[in-house]
């Protein structure tokens, strides 16, 4: 049976536009995954959103997992704050494995999201997640907090987002997507 470590974020002090916390939205995508992930017979471990970000990596790294996936929402620098939109796919630079799941959420992602341009796959080896996890490993910031259209779309979309993820999912492990509705 294949099986994910799901890593909705644990920043509770990222405030969004519209007032939760980064951690609360991604927590809500991550509750409406399970029942996909459940009936696609995929086996998950899921954070918990009281850990720290070692402590994430570790029980990671703890099992036998096909893929980690971690789920953000972005901020843009100060400097741009408010002004910078669309879901950014980050995967180790190293990894043929990781830059294939990317380019599968890419792609599925560029179906839902309103504006499939602004969907971008990025290489990288400094953030902690990617890099010092054994699992194929994605960081997914899901579109941006600090801009209120990309933030409406997050908070509007939830289980639109949670089942195009599930279904990215499915098709990075070849495992038939089952929608249980």
């Amino acid at each position: 049976m294949p099986s994910i470590y799901l890593s909705p974020s644990v920043q509770d002090f990222n405030e969004t536009i519209l007032g939760e916390s980064e951690e609360y939205y991604m927590n809500l995508i991550a509750d409406a995954m399970v029942p996909y992930l459940r009936a696609s017979g995929i086996s998950f471990t899921r954070n918990n959103p009281y850990d720290t970000l070692s402590q994430v990596i570790a029980q990671s790294n703890a099992g036998d997992y096909d893929l980690h996936l971690a789920l953000h929402s972005n901020a843009s620098p100060e400097n741009l704050a408010g002004m910078l939109m669309g879901p950014d796919i980050y995967y180790y630079a190293y990894s043929d494995d990781a830059e294939e799941a990317a380019e599968i959420f890419e792609m599925n992602l560029k179906a839902i999201y309103p504006e499939p341009a602004l969907v971008t796959t990025i290489p990288n080896t400094t953030l902690a997640e990617l890099r010092r996890t054994r699992a194929t490993s994605l960081l997914i910031e899901i579109a941006y907090h600090d801009n209120y259209s990309d933030m409406t779309w997050i908070a509007e979309n939830i289980g639109e987002i949670a089942k195009n993820l599930v279904l990215s999912i499915t098709e990075y492990l070849d495992v038939p997507f089952i929608n249980p509705d």
